[in-house]
């Protein structure tokens, strides 16, 4: 069962401060993707994704919303900015690469979750392999009458003994520094890349692959220690055991129905056509047109059908408006959110409260020194401070601001460490203000936190 818009709310808010009008906008949109899997098979392909436009500038969340957004559907999602389209002459890359790379993403999930399943199986075959090379058994000699028939019976289960104790030893892990020689597959050959109307898209058709199966692999012997060649050969039966045509036939079937793009940046392509570089940037948004609206895109998998796909679109609009994309696109987009600046008060409860919290993060980084690291509430408000200060006084950067102000105030400390005198460290108030006093008091703080 797919988790409720409440449910995704209380995940998001564990690593998200604030920003409640987002949050609730993309759990509705999340959960309408699985009730749109419960209703009739006529009726859902007419039930269009409800694709987002958060507005905000940089440091706020967007991004950070997006991906966790994948991460609890268990989606292939992209991150891509828009202005990559925009690089290159009339427009850069392919739009459609956002959706071949998307599925590249959707096979590698899947076949690591199928290779999941087969480890076991995987696991037993890579032994025996390991033990033929360990215990290479060469064919029994031609039995021609009874007595040489009971020598060859004796001889096989002299043989298998022998096999069970080198099995033992193979789990016991005593045989694991062991070299042996294998056969490796070598360098796969160089990818084709394929010209297209647009560019040069590399497909990833292997010339292998071209020439078809009846072309020999290429292999090359290589020294392993016994552990590395377990490892090596239980890869290499987990692929044998993986069905490859149903990795994609799931892959392509999440990424049209669950598949999920953020497109940051998007108001690097908006603005009034006046010339110049705005012609490129319509050329661009007329190009992510179709691939937003629905249209088939050609893989090296197969065709991919972009209609369901959730595209989330984000950007500061600083200078331009949601209203400045060209009207197509602007339709394609039916919900926008406005996500707050942030103040030092957020910037306090972000420094604590999350599960990947700034603090929480430093005091692991200084623990694996053996060293105790403790903020006083006093210290965790004037950080708080210093960055929203510095923020408002030189470009707001929102939560990023914190990494900086962090990273200057423990320079010290983490260039300091290991040391032997040191087991615990108190950051207090008076710390923090000594520490970055010289930063907030001088005129030209860009050339200290940028």
């Amino acid at each position: 069962m797919q988790m409720t818009p409440k449910e995704i709310v209380t995940e998001l808010d564990k690593y998200i401060i604030g920003q409640d009008d987002a949050k609730r906008a993309v759990a509705i949109s999340l959960r309408n993707r699985w009730r749109r899997q419960q209703v009739s098979a006529e009726l859902r392909e007419e039930i269009m994704p409800n694709n987002i436009i958060l507005i905000g500038p940089t440091g706020v969340g967007k991004t950070e919303l997006a991906r966790r957004l994948a991460r609890l559907a268990g989606a292939p999602f992209i991150k891509i900015e828009a202005s990559k389209f925009s690089e290159v002459g009339y427009v850069g890359r392919d739009v459609e690469s956002i959706i071949r790379d998307l599925l590249d993403l959707s096979v590698n999930m899947v076949r690591s979750e199928f290779t999941e399943k087969v480890q076991e199986n995987a696991s037993e075959l890579a032994k025996e392999r390991l033990l033929d090379i360990l215990f290479p058994i060469p064919d029994l000699p031609q039995a021609t009458n009874e007595h040489d028939l009971e020598k060859n019976e004796e001889l096989e289960k002299k043989r298998n003994r022998t096999r069970e104790k080198l099995r033992k030893k193979l789990e016991d892990k005593e045989l694991d520094d062991k070299m042996i020689e294998i056969e490796i597959a070598s360098e796969q050959s160089p990818l084709m890349q394929i010209i297209s109307p647009i560019g040069i898209e590399e497909m990833g058709l292997n010339i292998q692959d071209l020439l078809g199966p009846g072309m020999p692999k290429k292999t090359k012997k290589r020294r392993l220690t016994v552990s590395e060649a377990f490892v090596y050969l239980q890869q290499e039966e987990a692929q044998k055991l993986i069905d490859m045509d149903e990795v994609v036939k799931e892959a392509i079937h999440r990424v049209e129905n669950s598949g999920i793009v953020f497109l940051d940046e998007i108001d690097k392509i908006a603005g009034e056509n006046n010339g110049g570089v705005d012609v490129s940037r319509e050329g661009v948004q007329r190009d992510l047109l179709p691939v937003i609206e629905g249209t088939n895109v050609i893989t090296k998998y197969g065709m991919v059908v972009t209609d369901h796909i959730l595209f989330i679109a984000s950007g500061a609009f600083h200078i331009s408006k949601p209203s400045d994309l060209i009207p197509e696109l602007q339709g394609r987009f039916p919900i926008r959110v406005e996500l707050q600046s942030l103040t030092a008060a957020d910037f306090e409860r972000i420094l604590t409260e999350p599960e990947n919290a700034l603090i929480k993060q430093y005091t692991a980084l200084v623990s694996a020194e053996d060293v105790k690291i403790k903020f006083t509430k006093g210290a965790i408000n004037e950080i708080a401070r210093v960055a929203s200060e510095v923020n408002d006084r030189v470009e707001n950067i929102g939560a990023r601001r914190l990494h900086t102000v962090m990273t200057i105030l423990l320079e010290d400390i983490l260039y300091d460490l290991p040391n032997e005198q040191v087991k615990t460290i108190r950051i207090d108030k008076k710390t923090v203000e000594d520490k970055l006093r010289e930063v907030i008091s001088d005129e030209d703080l860009s050339q200290y936190i940028l």
